[in-house]
This record gives structure tokens, C-alpha cells and sequence, in this order.
């Protein structure tokens, strides 16, 4: 990888498929340009690492969501996942969320925002 760094901020999950599905197209463009790619998940985005959830999410015109996220992930890309959103939403980290998103504070979302040449948020 590069030396270039894109930070997404995704709060969009199933309540708007489109902007759910929209940052996971980015992030595999990036991955794809050799870019370094960290998406975070707060409020409604945390919906798209959650197994349950993610694979019914679709927009139109786009490739299905778990299929992004899927090869998001097989890329190398990064997902972090807000702590405090998944616990208000009452979700597992062990039992729902997909393998390779990882649940952390605020702190973290700080650093990897501040390693960022880019920030986009969704």
C-alpha cells in the first residue's frame, strides 16, 4: 500500500441502502488504487457489519452490500465499528457483527481520522 490513507464514516445502514452501499464502492475503488482504507460505522451504519443485516441490504444499480463488504474485507480494507452505538442497539460483537469489523471508542475513530489524508462521511 501506498501512503495514502481515506477515512470513510459511514452512519447509514438500512435505513438508506444507498448511502449504506455508496462508501463500500469507494472503499474498494481506493483499496483497488492502492489507498489504505478505514471504514468507521456509527449510528444506522453499524447495520452493515451486522451478519444479520448486511446481507439483505440492497440499492439500486449497485452490486448487493455483503458482496462489497465482502470483498471490502478480502482486500484489506479496515472496518471499526462504534461501541457505544452497537450496545444502544443491543447487538452482540461475538454473535453479530461479521468477522474482521472490530468494535471500538471514540479514541480510536479520533486516531484513525487523524492518520487520514481524507476524510469522507456518509
Amino acid at each position: 500500500m501506498s501512503d495514502k490513507r481515506l477515512f470513510i464514516l459511514v452512519t447509514h445502514g438500512d435505513d438508506n441502502p444507498e448511502k449504506a452501499t455508496i462508501p463500500y464502492v469507494i472503499g474498494n475503488t481506493a483499496l483497488a488504487s492502492d489507498i489504505e482504507v478505514v471504514i468507521g460505522l456509527q449510528a444506522s451504519g453499524v447495520s452493515t457489519a451486522c451478519s444479520s443485516c448486511y446481507k439483505h441490504i440492497f440499492a439500486a444499480g449497485f452490486p448487493p452490500l455483503k458482496e462489497l463488504v465482502d470483498s471490502f474485507l478480502d482486500m484489506g480494507g479496515k472496518i471499526i465499528v462504534c461501541g457505544p452505538c452497537i450496545k444502544s442497539r443491543q447487538i452482540s460483537p461475538d454473535e453479530e457483527l461479521i468477522k474482521g469489523a472490530k468494535v471500538v471508542n471514540a479514541a480510536t475513530f479520533v486516531n484513525e481520522i487523524m492518520k487520514s489524508n481524507n476524510v469522507v462521511s456518509y
